[in-house]
């Protein structure tokens, strides 16, 4: 490996240690090489979350950000050199692997559903109306980064793709019930409207209710009702582990176990996500780690 390549990943992986608070602890049981281009991924998705969400940015101004990073990737796939490390790294991580340039591409999109124009007043400026219209989100953020990810740990079973594609589904709603009261605080409910009226709320009356009385307790039954769904396609994960590469193994299973205990420690919790914000400590993520390494060393 030149100097100029090890020095591009080297910045990644500060990235993905200072940001992925979840996902680095994964990276960590996988071989070096993987566990590069894992983090070089991970850094230009964190790179296209941050002008997404850049509160200064107009939303055109984000858009026009967005297709100027694709464009640079494009760039960079074409064979033409580059100075931005987190790109060097992405090009020499997708070559390795053989990572298509449109999954790349979709990546970028997912973050572009997050850019919405200012909501009038009291109004989200995100929502859902069916769980087939989340999901599609679903598919965009989370999925499409299964997909990515199971190409840089290795299979050779296709039924691994759609395996992948319902982990990644377990993954963001997870993360869409623990950041009901951030994302509602911005305007943005993920929750389906559909469900929300099934247990008698709506999505105007949370995104503004948050500082006029609304009664979280009210959102339990919803929230219930989602974790239901999410548990069934963490099912895919259980399948999908024995089909990746025995080396990467362990990194799945380190990711899986993380994101089911957030979801059951928000269900010991009677789903109060409107509380102290929903994580595993240091010390219990470095307990899923240390079998994790254990199942690395013993598989």
């Amino acid at each position: 490996m030149s100097s100029q390549v090890a020095h591009a990943y080297a910045v990644c992986r500060g990235i993905a240690r200072s940001a992925a608070r979840n996902f680095y602890f994964a990276f960590l049981v996988l071989p070096r090489e993987k566990r590069d281009a894992l983090s070089a991924v991970y850094a230009f998705m964190r790179h296209a979350d941050d002008i997404a969400d850049h509160p200064a940015l107009s939303p055109a101004e984000k858009r026009r950000r967005l297709a100027e990073w694709r464009e640079h990737m494009h760039h960079v796939a074409e064979g033409h050199s580059t100075d931005d490390p987190v790109l060097f790294a992405l090009g020499d991580a997708r070559l390795r692997f053989q990572i298509p340039v449109e999954l790349l591409d979709q990546l970028i999109a997912g973050t572009e559903m997050d850019i919405a124009e200012a909501p009038r007043a009291g109004a989200p400026a995100i929502r859902y109306q069916t769980f087939d219209d989340l999901s599609r989100y679903c598919y965009q953020v989370a999925s499409v980064v299964g997909l990515v990810t199971i190409r840089i740990f290795g299979y050779r079973d296709r039924a691994a793709e759609p395996l992948a594609v319902r982990t990644g589904m377990a993954f963001q709603l997870t993360n869409i019930l623990r950041d009901v009261r951030e994302d509602a605080a911005l305007g943005r409910i993920y929750l389906p409207a559909e469900d929300l009226a099934r247990f008698g709320c709506s999505p105007e009356e949370l995104a503004s209710g948050l500082n006029n009385g609304f009664d979280p307790a009210r959102l339990k039954p919803v929230l219930e009702f989602e974790a239901a769904r999410a548990r069934e396609f963490y099912r895919a994960a259980d399948e999908l582990l024995p089909l990746v590469d025995e080396d990467s193994q362990p990194a799945l299973w380190v990711l899986v176990s993380i994101y089911r205990r957030l979801l059951e420690k928000m269900a010991q919790r009677n789903f109060d996500v409107f509380g102290p914000r929903v994580r595993l400590s240091f010390a219990e993520k470095l307990g899923v780690l240390g079998r994790g390494f254990l199942r690395r060393l013993t598989g």
